[in-house]
C-alpha cells in the first residue's frame, strides 16, 4: 500500500517554533494552497485553528471555497483570484488579494452591484519577484481607489524573490527598500493604516526585523524553511512509504525498464515498488538520481520510472517482497529527495498523486 503518513504532532512543533521567531503582536497567516502543500488540507487547517493561527491563505478561490464548505470561518486570503471566480469568492466571503487596476475595478463593480460596502481586500505589490503584482507607480490610484465605500483595506504587502539568500542580498535589500517607502505612503494616507506583511517562510528567519504586523508561513509549518540550520529547527510532517511488490533476478548485461534504461553490470537483484510518475515520483528520479531506503539501507532507482511502478537496486540488501520501503520520512527527508533529482520538496509535496493514501497521525 502505498501511503502518504502525516504527523500533526510534527506539525504543532513547527507552528511553536514559527511562532517563538515572532514578536506577540505579529500575526501568522498559515498558507494551506495545493492542497495545503500536498498533505490533507481539512486535518492540516483543523489542527491549526486549534493552535490558533490568525489567518489562512490559498491560491485560488476554489480552495478558499472548499474550506468554508467544511466550516471553516478564519479569514481566508486568496492571493491570486481570477475575474471569472470574483463572484464566488464574495458568497464565500473570502478576501481577494488585488494586483491589477482590471482586477480592482472588476470587483469594484461586482461589489456594487451587490451593495456591499467596507468588503476586506488586501493589496499585492510587485518589488521584484516579477510575477504578479501592483507596480509601486500605482499607489496614488488605489489609495484613491481605496476611497471608495465599497473597499475595506486590510492589508498590503508583498513577496521577497530570495528570502533564503545569505544576507546581504541585494535583491531582497531593493525590495525591502521598496517596500518601507510604500509603508510610509499608506501610513500617511490611511487612518487607521493597513496591516504590512513581506515574510514568508525563510524571511521568518532571515529577516525578523521585518516582520511588519503580520507574516505568511506555508512551508516551514511542514517541516522545510530552505536552509540546513533552519530545518534543524523543524520536524518533517510527511513520510511517503511503500513495499516491495516483486523482486527479480537478473543477469550481468541485461537491461532493466523501458528504452533499455539501465544495464546490470554484474548479476544483481532488481525489486519494483508500486509508485511512478503518475503518482508524483517523476521520470527525473530515474537513472540512479534518486534512491529509496529499505531495512535501512539505500536503494538506487534503475533505469525509468514508468507511470506505475519503478525499480530499485537491492543487489546488496537483504530483502523480500512485502518489505517497507521509505522514499523520504526515514533517514532522508521531502527536500533530500527532491534534491537528488535537482528538484525542491515544493514541488514534490504539492505532486503526489491521489493513488497515495493519506493516514493521518496524531
Amino acid at each position: 500500500m502505498n501511503t502518504l503518513t502525516l504527523h500533526l504532532a510534527h506539525l504543532e512543533h513547527n507552528y511553536k517554533v514559527l511562532r517563538k521567531q515572532l514578536q506577540p503582536k505579529t500575526q501568522m497567516v498559515a498558507v494551506v494552497k495545493a492542497q495545503a502543500y500536498g498533505s490533507a488540507t481539512l486535518p492540516f487547517v483543523r489542527r491549526l485553528v486549534q493552535l490558533g493561527v490568525d489567518a489562512l491563505a490559498v491560491a485560488y478561490t476554489e480552495e478558499g471555497v472548499e474550506l468554508r464548505e467544511a466550516g471553516i470561518d478564519l479569514p481566508i486570503l486568496v492571493f491570486y483570484p481570477q475575474a471569472d471566480t470574483l463572484e464566488a469568492l464574495l458568497d464565500a466571503h473570502l478576501e481577494p488579494c488585488l494586483y491589477s487596476r482590471s482586477l480592482v475595478n472588476r470587483f469594484k463593480v461586482l461589489l456594487q452591484q451587490k451593495q456591499q460596502q467596507h468588503y476586506p481586500v488586501h493589496i499585492k505589490y510587485n518589488t521584484g519577484l516579477q510575477r504578479v503584482g501592483f507596480n509601486t507607480t500605482d499607489t496614488a490610484w488605489i489609495l484613491e481607489a481605496m476611497e471608495l465605500e465599497c473597499f475595506q483595506l486590510r492589508s498590503v504587502y508583498s513577496h521577497l524573490a530570495a528570502s533564503e539568500a545569505p544576507r546581504p542580498c541585494s535583491l531582497c535589500d531593493d525590495q525591502i527598500m521598496q517596500f518601507e517607502k510604500l509603508k510610509t505612503a499608506y501610513q500617511k494616507a490611511c487612518d487607521p493604516p493597513p496591516k504590512f506583511h513581506l515574510l514568508n517562510s525563510s524571511g521568518v528567519f532571515n529577516y525578523p526585523e521585518h516582520q511588519n504586523e503580520m507574516v505568511r508561513c506555508g512551508i516551514a509549518l511542514h517541516g522545510f524553511a530552505n536552509r540546513p540550520e533552519w530545518d534543524a529547527l523543524l520536524k518533517p510532517i510527511a513520510r511517503l512509504s511503500t513495499q516491495i511488490c516483486q523482486l527479480h533476478h537478473v543477469q550481468k548485461g541485461s537491461y532493466v525498464g523501458y528504452d533499455h534504461g539501465w544495464q546490470a553490470p554484474q548479476d544483481s537483484v532488481i525489486a519494483t515498488l508500486p509508485l511512478g510518475h503518475a503518482d508524483g515520483i517523476g521520470r527525473h528520479y530515474g537513472h540512479g538520481r534518486g534512491s529509496v531506503e529499505i531495512n535501512g539501507q539505500r536503494a538506487l532507482i534503475v533505469g525509468n520510472v514508468c507511470m506505475d511502478m519503478l525499480m530499485v537496486n537491492v543487489t546488496n540488501i537483504a530483502c523480500k517482497e512485502g518489505d517497507k520501503v521509505l522514499f523520504f520520512g526515514g533517514q532522508s527527508t521531502a527536500a533530500d529527495f527532491a534534491k537528488s533529482a535537482n528538484s525542491i520538496s515544493y514541488e514534490l509535496l504539492t505532486g503526489l498523486g491521489s493513488r497515495i493514501q493519506k493516514v493521518i497521525e496524531e
